[in-house]
């Protein structure tokens, strides 16, 4: 049972990295297959409706993992825009080692698949607005009135999404300290106008 659960969660390993880093269409089965080495039969026993099962377990798993590395940082500062930098400047170091968008977003995705596919688009945008939660949530933490967290907390996201796609597509870093500025010019009146904040926790 150990050797199935392992030999599955390979699969999903692979083709998570391959339809983060080259996109929905561009990723055929039998390359999800080569890099996982798994024998075809295998990878239909565990997705038998074919690759769109395979994308949409892949998008949670995807999902999972930035979740997870946004909510260490978001924990971590008690200050929402020495979080906010940290997060930006984490992925804009990643993208140096790694070149991809493995493990940092969903939207090469998302934009292929918003068209043909119901179902992945769904899990894309309940994947889009898990991060949102994550963001608000931790501006309301810090003292941001619910409505004024909300609309920063999705702004915030737009941008880094932003940063990710302008900067792969242009290979610079500029734009990552660009919006790390930006996102203390952004956050600061309202940390100082005690009109916007009910309580400060830092």
């Amino acid at each position: 049972m150990k050797n199935k659960t392992d030999s599955k969660e390979k699969v999903l390993k692979v083709a998570s990295m391959l339809f983060q880093t080259k996109g929905y269409n561009a990723t055929g089965l039998n390359e999800i297959l080569k890099e996982s080495g798994t024998p075809k039969g295998s990878l239909y026993y565990y997705f038998p409706n074919g690759k769109e099962e395979l994308a949409l377990e892949a998008i949670k798993l995807a999902s999972e993992s930035i979740k997870a590395n946004l909510r260490i940082v978001l924990a971590k500062y008690s200050n929402p825009i020495e979080a906010f930098q940290t997060i930006i400047m984490n992925i804009m170091e990643d993208l140096k080692i790694e070149s991809k968008l493995k493990g940092f977003s969903i939207s090469l995705i998302a934009l292929e698949t918003y068209l043909s596919s119901e179902t992945l688009r769904q899990a894309c945008s309940d994947s889009f607005s898990d991060i949102q939660t994550m963001y608000i949530e931790k501006l309301i933490q810090s003292g941001f009135q619910k409505e004024i967290a909300r609309s920063l907390g999705i702004f915030i996201q737009i941008i880094i999404e932003g940063a990710i796609t302008i900067s792969v597509t242009q290979k610079s870093d500029e734009i990552f300290l660009t919006v790390s500025n930006q996102i203390k010019v952004l956050l600061d009146p309202y940390l100082n106008d005690k009109h916007y904040i009910k309580k400060i926790i830092f």
